[in-house]
């Protein structure tokens, strides 16, 4: 998974914000950081000494510190000619915290609370680069996923000509791929069940049945995916898997059925490493149909 480095030169800030934070980072080479420092302004500071101090905590990597001191300074700060700049400053102290849920909703906050804000367009960028990075693996729910390919739509929407747009095309490609993998691993366990927990002659309850319908959605969902040859391939071994444990009822429409199939592969995938045995599956249901 992408990882951004959360130091100066990766973080997306108006000119003004640098400015400001610049000073503060001069300020704190001379300054100590101990721990004592931090609890004196977090105890005892009014809510500007607060903020700047927070400054100072973003500008030297203490992004929990600063998320700390921002929790409580963003609310004080509403109505601010710094409102902007303070929530937009608490979302990137807790992306590069890690904290990606708590970013994603910050940066929701900002887009809605400043549509048209200064920060507008990062902040548009950041929930889906927050979403992009909590997405889990495709085995697991993709919700953060399917969470990030909206943000990062809407953002490609709003800003068509932002200099983040590639990145966020990027990421898009990225996680269509990542929810292929999860359909395609999901159609994969269902026919590596075959014929367990179901009854095989039901069209309904069958895992086979389960694995054909789940790789064809994929295959209507991702009709260009790089994993259309698997796709494909699952369809034919599960419908010849079907017909083979068929009753004799639905055994001969069943042959017929992946028979075409076979077909529609080899037509499609002239030169896979497949063929062979889909030839194999096409003797097979042939011999079938004419006894």
């Amino acid at each position: 998974m992408f990882n951004v480095q959360c130091s100066m030169k990766y973080v997306t800030l108006h000119p003004e914000m640098k400015k400001g934070i610049i000073i503060f980072a001069c300020v704190a080479l001379l300054m100590s950081s101990c721990a004592s420092e931090f609890n004196a302004v977090y105890k005892y500071g009014d809510n500007e000494m607060r903020y700047e101090y927070a400054k100072e905590c973003f500008a030297r990597g203490k992004f929990e510190k600063a998320v700390t001191l921002l929790s409580d300074v963003v609310t004080m700060k509403k109505g601010s000619d710094e409102a902007q700049e303070c929530l937009y400053m608490l979302g990137m102290a807790q992306y590069c915290n890690a904290d990606y849920e708590a970013a994603s909703e910050t940066f929701k906050k900002y887009g809605s609370s400043y549509p048209r804000g200064i920060y507008a367009e990062p902040a548009a960028f950041y929930v889906g680069q927050s979403l992009y990075q909590s997405a889990p693996e495709p085995r697991l729910d993709q919700s953060p996923t399917n969470g990030a390919i909206t943000a990062y739509q809407q953002f490609i929407d709003l800003y068509p000509d932002s200099k983040l747009r590639p990145q966020a095309q990027d990421r898009l490609y990225e996680l269509h791929e990542k929810l292929i993998l999860k359909e395609l691993s999901s159609a994969e366990l269902y026919y590596n069940l075959g014929g367990y927990f179901g009854n095989i002659n039901s069209n309904e309850e069958s895992n086979y049945t389960a694995s054909i319908i789940t790789a064809q959605n994929a295959l209507k969902n991702y009709p260009f995916c790089n994993e259309r040859e698997k796709f494909m391939m699952l369809i034919v071994k599960s419908k010849f898997q079907l017909a083979e444990n068929s009753s004799d009822e639905k055994r001969l429409e069943r042959y017929r059925d992946a028979e075409d199939e076979c077909y529609g592969f080899i037509n499609e995938f002239p030169e896979s490493k497949n063929v062979e045995t889909v030839e194999k599956y096409i003797a097979k249901c042939k011999k079938v149909i004419k006894d």
